[in-house]
């Protein structure tokens, strides 16, 4: 018996949760995790040492503080930040963007502390 594709819906997913910073998982690629999180406000300077991080922004608008200078997403814009590149996110509106990186990476890579959360699954 063979798995058959489900369709994710994307704006029935972001009405499922209203807290901000906080990931979650849904869709599994390979050994990926595809999430959505919520963001307002600035989070906290990080990298990932061992992976790129792809951010795509769904709704309202992002800069993505780097140490090279500021790159600003629109909804249905993506980056795609290197490994290793420090980064810092920051909403002035409420934002949802959706993430795609290996499964157990840490949102606050490098920088650990009390905004660390592992993803929950919708």
């Amino acid at each position: 018996m063979t798995n058959s594709p489900v369709p994710v819906h994307l704006t029935d997913k972001l009405s499922q949760f209203s807290d901000l910073w906080s990931q979650k998982k849904i869709a599994d690629l390979n050994d990926y995790e595809v999430k959505l999180a919520k963001l307002h406000g600035e989070f906290v300077w990080h990298t990932h040492d061992d992976t790129d991080e792809l951010i795509m922004v769904i709704s309202g608008r992002l800069t993505l503080q780097l140490r090279a200078g500021d790159v600003v997403l629109g909804p249905g814009e993506l980056v795609v930040v290197p490994r290793g590149v420090e980064h810092c996110p920051v909403a002035e509106e409420e934002t949802a963007i959706l993430l795609f990186e290996p499964a157990g990476t840490l949102n606050t890579g490098d920088a650990g502390g009390p905004r660390s959360k592992a993803p929950e699954s919708l």
